[in-house]
């Protein structure tokens, strides 16, 4: 009898277990398809609009960097305001400003609601991992459930190209964001009564939000300054002051983190390990380079060889599909090769892949030069990443693990929105100095995305040559644990 119960509970308690982890994994789902579905409709968004090309690429730039910026800030307020509250509240969020999104008007309002869908999802990522990591025991069950909740991330990047691609071109651009509202509503229907409060009530309510702020508007000021090249020279005030008060207010945010937070975001003492520091520039460095390849290629598919947007989803599936089969191999390579080698293999891959690319032709095929190169890089980013994440944590203290591999995702992210902003910048004023030299348009536009990847390609060579010169062979991560990998994959994921 006893024994029956005892099983009964058990079987519940699973159960409950089971449902929260799908709630948690819809909600980042939601959060990773909408970087990947704008991607197919950038230029439907482009022409409704009437955005220009260094102004669109706003609209990824203005969800990434409030991402980036905010996701140590909403990590914080996860543990101080209690988990459920918060991965309750960034839900909301999130589907209210989706909603905005799809009812925008204007570029102005687009962009502003793109704002907040990024500090939306910078409360959401955090909190749902905190959640799984508090709700499920340490060891195997931890470990799958932080393995499921990764691969959400590249089952959300494949959806998004193909769903992105259906939705632009059955029902427009604005349905790619709508179709956030019921997935959030699900969530915020279940969450009250499936996920734990787990709030820590020792902790202190210090949530250094002065040093989110100084971050998140620093960098937006520097990408804003680069943006402006596009219609100013590089020595106008328009250009040098924009980037000016953004360099200061990043020297500002180090010493609030330094001096002045009690509680900092960013703990500097944390930059004392070499590879920790060595990892972030790897991964900074791919962001440069990856971010801006989604970007260009969709607008070179959709503008120059005319493409529609559904079989311009198509063609993104192989390099998407990549990227997630390099990175759930790569902890089983990091224990046969090493991550230095395997770190410094994959972004010379991203760098090969790249240069291919760099020789676009307005009639370039699909699959003879196009897709080689595409599915070259994206392998390259696979392999790169979660060693690299693995790297980053090594030797840091149990306690700021977490932290340290979070400083991974936003080493990445702002890297890709810096990157974005000045490969597009530089396509840009490529393409116009063509124009009136009175080279065609798709010609023209095809030398400017030859020149973006081309840098591109150089970035990714810098990281490669990065993780050979700075990573010592020590750091490999030879013998590492399969299921440390795999929980660290997770989170690079």
């Amino acid at each position: 009898m006893n024994a029956t119960i005892e099983n009964r509970i058990r079987s519940r308690t699973g159960d409950r277990a089971g449902v929260l982890l799908v709630l948690v994994c819809l909600a980042q789902f939601m959060v990773i398809l909408d970087v990947s579905i704008v991607n197919v409709a950038l230029p439907s968004i482009r022409s409704g609009l009437h955005f220009s090309t260094t102004g669109l690429q706003w609209v990824v730039n203005a969800y990434t960097l409030t991402f980036a910026g905010l996701l140590l800030l909403g990590g914080r307020a996860a543990d101080l305001l209690g988990r459920r509250r918060v991965f309750i509240g960034g839900t909301a969020l999130f589907a209210l400003a989706s909603l905005a999104c799809a009812l925008a008007a204007s570029r102005g309002l687009l962009i502003a609601a793109r704002t907040a869908q990024g500090f939306g999802g910078a409360i959401i990522s955090p909190a749902s991992l905190a959640i799984i990591a508090t709700s499920f025991p340490e060891g195997r069950e931890r470990n799958r459930a932080l393995g499921i909740w990764g691969a959400i991330g590249g089952i959300g990047a494949t959806c998004g190209v193909l769903l992105g691609g259906v939705l632009t071109q059955t029902l427009g651009w604005p349905s790619i964001f709508l179709i956030n509202v019921p997935i959030g509503l699900a969530v915020l229907l279940l969450a009250p009564v499936i996920v734990p409060e787990g709030r820590r009530s020792e902790a202190q309510r210090n949530f250094d939000a002065t040093g989110a702020l100084l971050v998140t508007g620093g960098l937006m000021a520097v990408v804003y300054g680069i943006v402006r090249t596009d219609t100013h020279g590089w020595g106008s005030t328009g250009v040098i002051g924009p980037i000016a008060i953004g360099l200061l207010a990043l020297l500002a945010f180090v010493a609030v983190e330094g001096r002045f937070a009690s509680a900092p975001l960013m703990p500097l003492a944390l930059f004392r390990s070499r590879s920790l520091r060595a990892a972030n520039l790897i991964v900074f460095l791919l962001g440069l380079a990856g971010f801006a390849m989604w970007f260009i290629l969709s607008l070179y598919l959709q503008q120059v060889r005319h493409l529609d947007a559904l079989e311009t989803g198509f063609a993104f599936l192989p390099m998407t599909l990549g990227i997630i089969t390099a990175a759930s191999l790569a902890p089983r390579l990091i224990a046969r090769f090493g991550a230095r080698r395997l770190i410094a293999a994959g972004m010379a891959s991203t760098a090969a892949g790249l240069a291919l690319l760099s020789g676009v032709t307005p009639g370039s095929s699909y699959f003879t030069h196009l897709l080689p190169g595409g599915l070259l890089a994206a392998i390259g980013m696979g392999l790169s990443l979660v060693p690299a994440t693995i790297v980053a944590v090594q030797g840091v203290p149990a306690h700021q693990s977490g932290l340290a591999s979070g400083l991974v995702n936003t080493s990445r992210l702002m890297g890709g929105a810096l990157g974005l902003a000045a490969l597009s910048t530089i396509a840009a004023a490529r393409t116009h100095a063509e124009l009136l030299n009175g080279i065609t348009s798709q010609t023209a536009t095809t030398h400017g995305y030859e020149l973006a990847f081309r840098v591109g390609a150089l970035m990714a060579l810098a990281g490669a040559v990065s993780a050979a010169a700075l990573l010592r062979p020590a750091a490999s991560a030879h013998g590492q644990r399969a299921d440390e990998a795999d929980g660290t994959a997770a989170q690079a994921a």
